[in-house]
């Protein structure tokens, strides 16, 4: 047995993961100084705010695991947190978006965020896969454009007075469980199928591993880049639904900085920025401990202003050590 060994294996856990570790600690701290931390009321409520958040992260796993990125991500969450905003408003509104619409169905309208931000996450796709602009430099460019369109949509206006049936699905419980807590359940378990037991996923993590080695043993590489970004986007949209209906408004910010979110989420759980790895339950833990974190400085009384600066060094901390693993596989 050699000790000096073994010391630098709990040296190099202990630093993989530092993140989770002073996490945890920070919510001992947290529910040390308010027992109301860890209540079921506190616990719900993160559950509430996973459920959307995580199908972001889900969504921008693909784009990670294939070496890209998707900058858009957030303003994709705004403009269908918009589309469904001015489609869903009582018809008592004073400031109604559309004051001769009458009651549409919540299902369509979801269906019409969907359709419409899957179309420009497939412009995106289309641009990253064809023209070969790089992830990083097209989602930038999209993530304007979208900006841009919900701006003429919406004429910049803040969308409110909606319709109960649609903020009660932030309040709706089966069996003591809240609805977004089971809708990302099931989009968990279809994204999990997705990724493990169809072809879709094993290109997906092929791409990943080595884009040219994929193309080279058959796969469609730029067919797969389109789905993967037209499905992050579809998602992105089903999240912004969900967000408009627990905030009860929506505005052209609404979105803003989730994408970042999103990827520090991701690579805390395991999704590798370098590719060819993820899994769904890794992307769960690390959406659970971002938003634990952000739960346990509000009960610590910490200042928003400084809040903001734990989660950039979380995101920064985040991918170093993500790309320390890589560079110690090398």
């Amino acid at each position: 047995m050699n000790p000096t060994k073994k010391d630098f294996s709990l040296v190099d856990f202990l630093i993989q993961n530092a993140l989770i570790i002073i996490l945890i600690l920070l919510a001992a701290l947290a529910t040390w100084k308010n027992p109301n931390f860890l209540s079921a009321n506190n616990i719900k409520n993160v559950g509430i705010n996973i459920g959307p958040r995580f199908l972001i992260a889900l969504g921008v796993s693909g784009c990670l695991i294939t070496r890209g990125t998707d900058l858009s991500a957030g303003r994709m969450v705004g403009l269908g947190a918009c589309i469904a905003g001015t489609l869903l408003q009582n018809a008592s509104y004073s400031q109604k978006f559309f004051p001769d619409l009458g009651d549409m169905n919540i299902f369509l309208v979801l269906l019409m965020a969907v359709v419409i931000c899957g179309f420009m996450g497939m412009l995106n796709g289309l641009v990253i896969s064809r023209l070969k602009v790089p992830p990083f430099i097209s989602s930038l460019g999209f993530q304007t454009i979208v900006y841009g369109a919900c701006l003429v949509y919406t004429g910049a206006v803040p969308l409110g007075g909606y319709r109960k049936d649609y903020t009660d699905l932030a309040t709706r419980n089966y069996f003591g469980i809240p609805l977004f807590v089971i809708i990302a359940a099931v989009v968990g378990g279809l994204m999990w199928f997705l990724y493990n037991k169809t072809r879709h996923g094993k290109y997906m993590y092929a791409i990943g591993g080595n884009e040219n080695a994929a193309e080279v043993s058959g796969v469609n590489v730029s067919r797969s880049l389109v789905k993967i970004y037209t499905l992050a986007a579809c998602l992105y949209a089903f999240a912004g639904f969900l967000i408009g209906a627990k905030a009860g408004g929506a505005n052209v910010n609404t979105g803003f900085g989730y994408e970042l979110e999103a990827i520090a989420s991701c690579t805390i759980g395991g999704v590798s920025t370098t590719g060819g790895i993820g899994r769904v339950s890794g992307i769960l833990i690390g959406v659970m401990v971002f938003e634990m974190l952000k739960s346990s400085l509000q009960f610590l009384g910490v200042d928003t202003s400084y809040q903001y600066i734990v989660q950039g060094l979380v995101i920064i901390t985040a991918v170093a050590l993500d790309l320390r693993k890589y560079l110690a596989k090398r």
